[in-house]
């Protein structure tokens, strides 16, 4: 799981060079096709749909009055850690970074389970999210966005596996949040904002159900852009 952090100006780009060759080359040795599963010719979503379930609640997960993400919509789901630690039924997938985005939303913690849709603003802001190939237990991750104004901008990347309705307990289609990059991008900036991050993907995750969901928003919290990434026909399903 990725967390925050600075580094200085070149040697974070030498290290993202590196990161990038390092994935190329080593997808090339393997005779893997190159990488197509981006945020790409999707349409723009009109919001966020974001559900906390917490740890402890396995019926809440099994709950088939589960909010559904209308047209349009992205949807998130996160499991909230508990007191229990690994002892809750759902703490597999619980993330820290869970009760930090609650913080950032000023809500309280899953009782036991919560939603929220947040709107994206027609802002003029373009972000486009790419997810690589997985190798060695790591999945690469870009990020990017074309700003329209200089901010301050905030950022989340999340990896998520998308659990078919039906499957692992739930009735309802879910996208599991499992890996969370936050960038460090606090001070205004004008021009293109890039990130590349090898994320590492979880026990237990299915590499074929992965994908990238991000979003950006302005110095009010509001949602300002969002994208996700989907796999070209026959590029493997994700």
């Amino acid at each position: 799981m990725q967390r925050r952090h600075r580094t200085g100006r070149p040697a974070r780009s030498a290290a993202l060079l590196a990161l990038g060759l390092v994935l190329g080359a080593a997808a090339a040795a393997a005779g893997l096709p190159p990488a197509s599963c981006s945020s790409d010719g999707q349409a723009r979503p009109v919001a966020l749909l974001e559900r906390f379930t917490s740890a402890d609640c396995e019926s809440c997960w099994a709950d088939r009055a589960t909010p559904a993400a209308r047209r349009g919509e992205l949807a998130l789901d996160w499991v909230v850690p508990s007191a229990r630690g690994d002892e809750a039924p759902l703490s597999a997938a619980a993330l820290p970074e869970a009760r930090e985005r609650l913080d950032a939303l000023h809500q309280p913690g899953p009782a036991p389970a919560s939603s929220l849709r947040s709107p994206v603003l027609a802002s003029g802001q373009t972000l486009r999210v790419a997810l690589g190939l997985p190798l060695n237990d790591y999945i690469g991750a870009t990020l990017a966005l074309r700003p329209a104004g200089a901010g301050p901008w905030s950022a989340w990347l999340v990896l998520v596996e998308r659990v078919p309705a039906g499957e692992e307990g739930s009735p309802v289609p879910r996208q599991v949040a499992r890996a969370v990059f936050r960038p460090d991008w606090d001070a205004p900036a004008s021009g293109v904002r890039r990130e590349l991050r090898a994320l590492r993907i979880p026990e237990g995750a299915k590499p074929e159900r992965l994908s990238l969901l991000a979003w950006v928003q302005d110095a009010r919290g509001r949602v300002v852009a969002a994208a996700q990434s989907a796999c070209a026909s026959g590029t493997g399903g994700r």
